[in-house]
């Protein structure tokens, strides 16, 4: 019987990267999913006069949307000499958590997302605005929770798939939702992060709502979407006084601009002060505050032990670029 495989990958639009993905048939599964390709024109990552990109495929789960022996192929962007392209942020990070493995880095990424319906976030009424924000976070009752039936789907499709999915809640405004991926390596963490944003619109298709990873969806008095990274290495896991090195790394000279350029584009209007966010150009770390840029747990404060919150990084990120410069930050210093 004929195998369906989805070809998955980034593209090259800026500021912020979109998904793409084409499907191949094969009469067979291959012993090694082969190599493919695309047309870079229509994708932001070649001139059309030498339009030829090539996908070579890193990571394959079952598809949990076809289902039977029907795959997802995610694949990284090479140029056709088969150096990675440009836009390939994957290929950065293989190379730093290959550095810093032996001090087993981990992370868990929190997603959160907005879905919209007919250009309004869904709960929202029409020329207007719900109720203020303040009971819809992890609430319950159809005036306070809009589209759970989209978000269970979604759930249930990343397990089918392996993915290490780990948590789902409703967020503080109408139509918003988080899920939570890891605690896993910088690479698997990064992969499984891009498939289950790929099953989440392909899943909101079926109910014709569009999930965005718009940092502020809204203007006003509404909290943005964020993509609060959770980070550990052995050491941290085992000791306190890694975890303060880790979060004076981040604060060093230069870092805190390097770390805000790569988490997202229009940052800024996310990062304000409000609604439980630092100021994108100021660096606070501190136990149990959610209007830091680093959260320390209390129950890590209270263990002496355990991993930190990065609560800067836009829901709009690249978590191969996140989990890259976090690595690369706290790791170095720990040398």
């Amino acid at each position: 019987m004929a195998i369906k495989a989805e070809y998955i990958w980034i593209d090259g639009t800026e500021p912020t990267a979109r998904l793409r993905s084409k499907t191949k048939v094969v009469a067979d599964p291959p012993e090694e999913w082969p190599i493919w390709g695309f047309d870079g024109s229509s994708t932001n990552q070649a001139p059309g006069d030498q339009s030829d990109c090539v996908l070579k495929p890193v990571r394959v789960v079952p598809d949990p949307i076809r289902g039977g022996d029907d795959v997802l192929v995610l694949c990284e962007v090479l140029l056709i000499d088969m150096t990675p392209h440009p836009t390939n942020t994957r290929a950065a990070l293989r190379d730093v958590a290959e550095r810093y493995a032996d001090q087993e880095p981990l992370f868990g990424i929190e997603q959160e997302y907005t879905f919209f319906s007919d250009g309004h976030p869904l709960g929202f009424p029409k020329g207007g605005f719900p109720a203020p924000q303040g009971f819809y976070y992890c609430g319950v009752g159809a005036d306070e929770v809009y589209g759970r039936d989209i978000v269970e789907a979604h759930l249930d499709a990343c397990l089918e798939a392996g993915l290490t999915i780990s948590g789902i809640n409703a967020e503080v405004m109408p139509g918003q939702w988080e899920f939570q991926v890891g605690p896993v390596s910088p690479l698997d963490v990064s992969d499984e992060m891009w498939l289950a944003r790929w099953l989440l619109y392909r899943i909101a298709e079926e109910f014709d709502v569009a999930a965005t990873l718009d940092p502020k969806p809204v203007k006003g008095d509404w909290n943005g979407a964020g993509a609060h990274t959770n980070f550990s290495t052995k050491a941290m896991r085992e000791g306190y006084d890694p975890i303060i090195a880790a979060c004076e790394s981040l604060g060093a000279p230069g870092k805190v601009e390097e770390h805000v350029k790569g988490y997202g584009a229009d940052i800024e209007h996310r990062l304000t002060g409000l609604h439980e966010t630092a100021p994108w150009d100021e660096f606070t770390y501190g136990v149990s505050n959610r209007g830091a840029s680093i959260r320390i747990p209390w129950q890590v404060a209270q263990d002496k032990k355990g991993y930190i919150e990065d609560r800067r990084p836009n829901a709009n990120m690249d978590p191969y670029v996140v989990t890259r410069l976090i690595t690369s930050t706290v790791c170095s210093a720990a040398l």
